[in-house]
């Protein structure tokens, strides 16, 4: 065995019924790092026919894997020639192994994601033929993947306006790597529907030519057509003879249209009035007492009164409807239409139908609302694991001259175990939320999921010398909400920091701020604010897009996910430059007077 003292790989003489007749030092490290008392505990358990095979056949047998509890080893059998032995060769393939299995399962997860998202993700060549795409199709297009798979894009676009922004969609692909249009696309069925469709460009290692394009696209045919009717009613309203007034819950007029403002003798645009500017005390008080709580239990309240002209002694008698509308993000605000009833024998029945049919346009506007989202798999609690392994395999190389590490590796692997429950939980949750299932909403206090997520990057934060300066409402704010979807945006805008400062400081110190705020009004707030460069005012608008990155090897679905995640909990997720440097990404919710009840919104 002398010439196997200097061989890197842990090397074992085996007799022909397994006995140990030799060994060399890299044996023996192997057995201290595996904590085995015997070397018969690192062979694999059959290695008494693996012998007998290899003496048999005259050949080595490669390959074979021993499983511990922290470790994995690969051994090679190999027959010592004219003698009865066999040499057994082994290494710690640990890493290899673990790095095979994260990316297995990062892969499966993956394809549950996409195959169960509503939108349309679909991979392209450089001439817009379908190489694939996901189930979503049938639904949206009424193709089924295998159909659509060699089809042109353009043969399913609707008008030759489309052909043409195709046609510029591929130059800017190959210009940017990045395009957004939207589309009109027929239906297999003959239908017309309206697609926004983002896609990013593969493109091919050394050359930088496009050899591939992955689209995301969603119908947003609901969209266009609430957007067609808000600007049919915007015209119906600003060239209404009605008087039409838009009110906050504070009673605060921030819309009047030209009629309103000419009836009531306000002349100056600017003018900020208040709706106790034009009612008296006893008609304000029934509004306040009836009408309110009428229009918000029914939706509209009718009464007819008197409104005074802006600062004048003089009335108009009105016909007048109170409706409640409901913002997206659940706050309430009120419009108001009167009618002037001093021609109110010639024009009633006219009158009352134009009435009816602004409230009717009112009512629809209100159920005008979006939702879709677009999910991705969870790459935070991956990350997290690779942090604590490689974190465990620093802490296990020093184990030789400090064997006290090995109470650090072996908290390591269980937070490993810990994470990787955590990441199925998560696409667990994240699958429910695409099929807009319930999500498994309780009480969820804030402070925690900060505190919670904040540790989870703390190791990658430390290895980079970022800080996580944590300020904590001492009211620790409660929200209704999914804790794990919560904490794996928070996740998510934690690590989107921590690359920002890196990109300007490098390795040099830098903090990212966490804040949680609530206000008097009962709104809750989630800041994270980096010490990054900031962005652009054109990134600043694009960021929360589909594919939208600065990072080479990002995917940019990151933020897209989160902020779909946010406004499922009736919240919202914006993005602000700090006035000293940086990008504060803050999740805002409503107080509980604002969330919007569910049985409404269903």
């Amino acid at each position: 065995m002398s010439f196997l003292e200097a061989d890197p790989e842990a090397c074992l003489l085996l007799g022909s019924c397994g006995q140990i007749l030799g060994s060399n030092p890299a044996a023996e490290r192997l057995r201290q790092r595996a904590q085995c008392d015997t070397f018969e505990h690192l062979l694999p358990p059959n290695s008494l026919a693996l012998i007998a095979a290899c003496q048999h056949q005259n050949r080595a047998i490669s390959g074979v894997e021993k499983r511990l509890a922290a470790r994995s080893l690969v051994w090679s059998f190999i027959p010592v020639p004219e003698s009865a032995q066999v040499l057994a060769r082994g290494r710690d393939d640990t890493h290899t192994l673990r790095s095979l299995d994260e990316a297995v399962r990062a892969n499966r997860l993956y394809r549950l994601i996409t195959e169960n998202t509503t939108d349309l993700i679909s991979r392209h060549d450089q001439d817009g033929r379908f190489i694939d795409a996901s189930p979503a199709s049938w639904r949206l297009l009424g193709y089924w993947p295998e159909e659509l798979r060699g089809k042109v894009l353009r043969d399913i676009v609707g008008t030759d306006t489309g052909h043409d922004q195709l046609e510029a969609a591929r130059i800017s692909l190959r210009d940017s790597g990045y395009a957004t249009l939207t589309l009109m696309i027929r239906h297999k069925d003959g239908r017309q529907r309206w697609f926004e469709i983002a896609s990013r460009a593969i493109r091919e290692t050394y050359t930088g030519a496009v050899v591939e394009v992955v689209s995301v696209s969603r119908d947003i045919t609901a969209r266009i057509n609430s957007e067609e009717n808000n600007r049919r009613l915007a015209q119906v309203v600003e060239a209404n003879t009605d008087l039409v007034l838009f009110m906050d819950q504070k009673e605060s007029i921030h819309y009047m249209n030209p009629a309103a403002r000419r009836a009531l003798a306000l002349k100056a645009a600017a003018n900020r009035p208040a709706l106790a500017d034009f009612f008296d005390a006893g008609a304000l008080a029934r509004i306040r007492r009836e009408g309110v709580p009428a229009a918000e239990q029914r939706g509209v309240w009718e009464t007819e009164t008197r409104l005074q002209l802006y600062r004048d002694t003089r009335t108009l008698p009105v016909s007048l409807v109170l409706l409640a509308h409901r913002a997206a993000n659940g706050a309430r605000y009120y419009s108001m239409v009167g009618r002037d009833m001093t021609e109110r024998e010639l024009r009633e029945r006219e009158q009352r139908r134009h009435q009816d049919e602004l409230a009717q346009s009112a009512r629809l506007a209100t159920l005008g609302e979006l939702a879709s989202g677009i999910a991705h798999e969870m790459n935070q609690p991956l990350a997290t694991i690779v942090n604590y392994a490689s974190a465990s395999q620093r802490y296990l190389s020093r184990v030789p001259t400090d064997p006290a590490h090995l109470a650090k590796v072996s908290d390591g692997l269980a937070r490993i175990n810990q994470h990787a429950n955590h990441a199925a939980e998560v696409i667990k949750r994240l699958r429910a939320f695409l099929r807009k299932g319930q999500k498994r909403s309780a009480p969820t206090a804030l402070n925690g999921i900060v505190v919670a997520a904040a540790r989870l990057c703390q190791w990658e934060a430390d290895k980079y010398q970022i800080a996580l300066d944590l300020q904590l409402s001492t009211h620790d704010p409660t929200l209704m909400a999914d804790p794990v979807l919560l904490q794996q945006v928070l996740i998510n805008l934690i690590r989107n920091a921590m690359d920002a400062n890196r990109e300007r400081h490098g390795s040099a110190p830098s903090t990212i701020t966490l804040t949680t705020v609530q206000s008097d009004q009962g709104e809750t707030q989630i800041s994270v604010t980096d010490q990054g460069a900031g962005l652009k005012a054109e990134d600043l608008r694009q960021m929360f897009t589909p594919f939208f990155t600065r990072k080479r090897d990002g995917l940019g679905l990151g933020l897209s996910m989160s902020r779909s995640i946010v406004e499922g909990f009736g919240g919202f997720l914006d993005a602000t430059n700090m006035p000293q440097g940086g990008l504060q990404l803050t999740c805002r919710f409503p107080g509980p007077a604002h969330i919007p009840d569910r049985r409404e919104m269903s």
